[in-house]
């Protein structure tokens, strides 16, 4: 996994609910099969849409307190978020195309 990707609890607000362009949070961790499935296409749209939108991983055993106050129940979750509110979220092993879908629904 790229490590400019990774996000912590003590960057989370200024990167994500402060940020001026829309932000993708792949919640995942490492033991789960669908997350590292996905992880490739996740880090293909971070490098596609730089300059346009922000895409970040959070380990959910690394940071169990961002996984709860966002709900997180099931991985892998690609949540959305948009002026520091969820606007949009998938769950699951999802195609590429859903991912960037994801995304293009905010832009």
């Amino acid at each position: 996994m790229a490590s400019d990707l990774e996000m912590t609890s003590a960057d989370f607000d200024a990167r994500v609910l402060e940020s001026d362009a829309p932000v993708l949070i792949d919640f995942w961790a490492s033991w789960c099969r669908p997350c590292l499935a996905i992880a490739p296409s996740v880090e293909q749209i971070a490098a596609e849409y730089s300059g346009k939108a922000k895409v970040y991983k959070i380990d959910v055993d690394a940071e169990p307190a961002l996984a709860e106050r966002f709900g997180i129940m099931n991985i892998p979750a690609l949540v959305v978020f948009k002026g520091g509110k969820i606007v949009d979220q998938l769950v699951g092993s999802v195609p590429k195309a859903a991912i960037a879908a994801l995304l293009d629904r905010t832009l």
